[in-house]
């Protein structure tokens, strides 16, 4: 169990926490002691030690069962937001995204996050997040520290991430921890529970358009456990049943899979192997037919060698891929992929109860395949992207170390280097990026080597036991680089690596802050500045080929970013009404040769105000009710400034790049959760909500098109996903 409150009786100031793996280390006084162990939805439980010398504590809890008017039983300290060295993190528990109202019934942590300051939604039907004027691509998404490259379905509408199966979720968006690397902008750690090791348990969910079951269980009680969830929609399948026309020769759906298996092979060896499959598909019968999605398998070796170390080994191997056959004037198929082979070396050190040293080594061969394409009309061709094959690592160093009760500091070190491998072709481009000469480099022949050094500090000064002060500075480095157009998303996304033309991308991020506390913990106030400077920024050429075009070195741009902005948020944290507002003020640009006239410009994913309003409010034992209210600014883009005539035919005239703004966007969700029954063996709820309860047409997309009553005059046609979504599922455990 992660994250359980550990300390001595009457002294709630003195003690630890379990890591990611149940581990913990306490030092303490020979003689008599009482330890109490705290965690959310679980008795409390008081352990006696007699403490002679070094000893090893295993320790069992069980979850709570009693119906009273008001638990509060928390895994951190109450004044965590103020004491912890890590600013910029968002911890969120399954308990608290399951009172959320979120899009077609399902619970979505990607969803709940974008309420927070600085996390911005792509918006509807794309996919990803934006962080602190970051781009999707620059935030790394873990299942099991595991690198998931796609992380929505349905075009966005639901993450990848099944709820019940999570045990926690953490995002870094500040100074992102030295253990972590490969991405400019955040880090977003999916942890999966284990199942439990007593009794055999079933969890699931029937909604209108989609249902979900769990399985978890002893393999042999007391020493190991599986866990098994599912999910799939229908909402297509209905729609035929249904008999609308326009449904039968379509589909579109998704499934999902996860898996855990835990071993308790010793008093100090625990093996986890876990694993994860998902797929979705859309097809337009005799006009289209894709899919995409992701799999990976973890095995995960952990081991306490003493008191004070701990280590942690794992082997990964992880695919994303894609496909799609097209019938629209021609037949042509292809697929992409992505494959990653990685290895992890952890380990942690409690030097003294303030000081925690981490190190380790992170190791991963990727196996980039752009795409292969055939085209199966009368003349009959193929395509096939080089593949591009590189090697990245990664060492660090870390050490949280508290000098006095005031000044805590997290200091490291990160040395990551980046290494292009044949076999494929690579292009040597002049001054004008184009082609000149080109290599081809055999199986395993270095190309390139990129090595950067990646120092972080944290800093946090109590000023008094309510109120503290943060500082930070982190350099990050990337080497996997998405390169989309706006009006398209995945699975048309197209990922490519470092190379000889295309360096890494660098940021420098410096934060400072003021946390503070009121009425007893029950109210937390945080405000946060950021400034962020990036290099080797990418953005597409004007006019540039993308899907089916090899070189695509020619078809970029580099230059530099900046992103800046002030993040506010007031919660409230208990009681029968609580809920917070959020509101973030910020700026993303850039400036790249050849694009803009070498001016600086808004970058897609700058939006100037973003605001959030939560509720929830405890009705009584059996209802929960639920509100939340988005604002922000529409996207920067790229909309005609005129048009022009060639041979009869109307061109449209860009003037400047991302120089318009798409309408603003703002939407209320509403929420109701029925508890039907509860007792310590079941439990049974129906989950209402009402998506974009006011019906505002929030713009999908804006096409720019001949008026039809006057073709002389071009007029813009906005298209909308979604007005009211209502939707009902109900939830069982057992």
């Amino acid at each position: 169990m992660i994250g359980v409150s550990i300390h001595p009786e009457n002294q709630p100031s003195y003690g630890t926490t379990t890591d990611t793996g149940g581990h913990f280390s306490l030092s303490l006084p020979k003689g008599e002691h009482t330890l109490l162990f705290n965690y959310m939805g679980y008795d409390t439980r008081r352990v006696k030690l007699s403490v002679t010398g070094n000893m090893k504590k295993n320790v069992t809890m069980t979850q709570a069962s009693m119906q009273l008017d008001e638990v509060v039983v928390t895994s951190k300290r109450k004044d965590a937001n103020v004491t912890d060295v890590q600013s910029g993190v968002t911890q969120m528990e399954v308990r608290e995204l399951n009172r959320l109202p979120v899009l077609m019934g399902e619970r979505d942590i990607i969803k709940s996050l974008e309420l927070m300051p600085g996390v911005k939604s792509a918006g509807e039907g794309s996919t990803g997040f934006f962080v602190r004027g970051g781009t999707a691509d620059q935030n790394l998404v873990m299942l099991d520290n595991v690198s998931v490259y796609n992380t929505s379905h349905l075009m966005g509408f639901f993450s990848t991430f099944n709820s019940d199966v999570l045990r926690d979720v953490a995002l870094y968006k500040g100074p992102i921890p030295a253990q972590y690397g490969e991405r400019l902008s955040a880090i977003l750690d999916v942890q999966q529970r284990n199942g439990d090791m007593q009794d055999y348990g079933v969890s699931g969910g029937i909604g209108l358009i989609f249902s979900k079951i769990n399985v978890e269980g002893p393999i042999q009680k007391g020493k190991s456990s599986f866990l098994l969830g599912a999910r799939r929609t229908y909402a297509d399948a209905i729609a035929r049943l249904s008999g609308v026309e326009d449904a039968q020769n379509a589909y579109l759906y998704f499934y999902d899979l996860n898996m855990k298996l835990y071993f308790a092979l010793s008093d100090r060896d625990q093996l986890s192997v876990s694993g994860y499959l998902g797929r979705d598909k859309m097809v337009l019968k005799d006009v289209a037919d894709m899919g995409w999605g992701n799999a990976f398998l973890n095995a995960k070796w952990t081991r306490t060698m003493s008191p004070k170390w701990f280590s942690a080994t794992s082997l990964q191997y992880s695919r994303y891929s894609y496909s799609a056959e097209m019938n629209m004037g021609m037949d042509m198929n292809g697929d992409a992929n992505i494959n990653d082979y990685g290895f992890r070396q952890e380990f942690k050190y409690q030097a003294t109860p303030n000081s925690t040293w981490r190190m380790g080594l992170q190791s991963t061969y990727h196996d980039l395949a752009p795409g292969d394409f055939v085209n199966e009309s009368d003349i009959k061709s193929t395509l096939n992207l080089h593949h591009r094959y590189s090697w990245e690592n990664g060492v660090y160093i870390s050490n949280q170390l508290k000098l006095n009760e005031r000044l805590e500091v997290l200091y490291g070190l990160r040395l990551s280097t980046f290494s292009a491998l044949g076999k494929g072709e690579y292009y040597e481009l002049d001054e004008n990026k184009e082609v000149v000469d080109s290599t081809w480099y055999n199986s395993g022949r270095f190309v390139k080597t990129y090595v950067n050094l990646e120092p972080r500090l944290s800093a946090v000064y109590k000023l008094n036991d309510e109120s503290s002060v943060k500082a930070s500075y982190a350099r990050t480095v990337q080497n996997m680089h998405l390169l989309t157009y706006v009006n398209m998303g995945s699975p048309f996304d197209r990922w490519t690596s470092s190379s000889n033309n295309i360096k890494p991308q660098i940021a420098d991020q410096f934060t400072v802050g003021y946390f503070r506390n009121f009425k007893d913990n029950i109210y937390e106030f945080s405000v946060e500045a950021y400034y962020k400077n990036m290099r080797n920024q990418i953005d597409f050429k004007d006019h540039a080929q993308f899907q089916g075009y090899d070189v695509i070195d020619t078809e970029v741009r580099f230059g530099k970013g900046r992103a800046y902005g002030v993040e506010f948020m007031l919660k409230k944290r208990t009681g029968r009404f609580n809920g917070w507002v959020s509101y973030t003020l910020a700026k993303s640009e850039k400036k790249i040769d050849g694009i803009n006239n070498n001016k600086w410009y808004n970058a897609y994913q700058d939006r100037t105000y973003d605001i959030s309003l939560v509720g929830i409010y405890e009705l009584n034992r059996k209802w929960s009710l639920s509100a939340a209210w988005v604002y922000y600014t529409g996207n920067a883009i790229s909309y005609p400034s005129g048009k022009y005539q060639i041979d009869g035919k109307d061109v449209m005239y860009y003037a400047e790049r991302n120089g318009y703004r798409a309408p603003a966007y703002h939407r209320l969700d509403l929420g109701a959760t029925c508890l039907l029954k509860k007792t310590r063996k079941y439990e049974s709820e129906l989950a209402f909500s009402l998506y974009n309860a006011y019906g505002r047409r929030n713009a999908y997309m804006i096409q720019f098109r001949a008026n039809e009553d006057d073709p002389s005059k071009t007029s813009a046609y906005r298209y909308t996903l979604f007005t009211y979504v209502p939707s009902i599922s109900w939830n069982f455990k057992f």
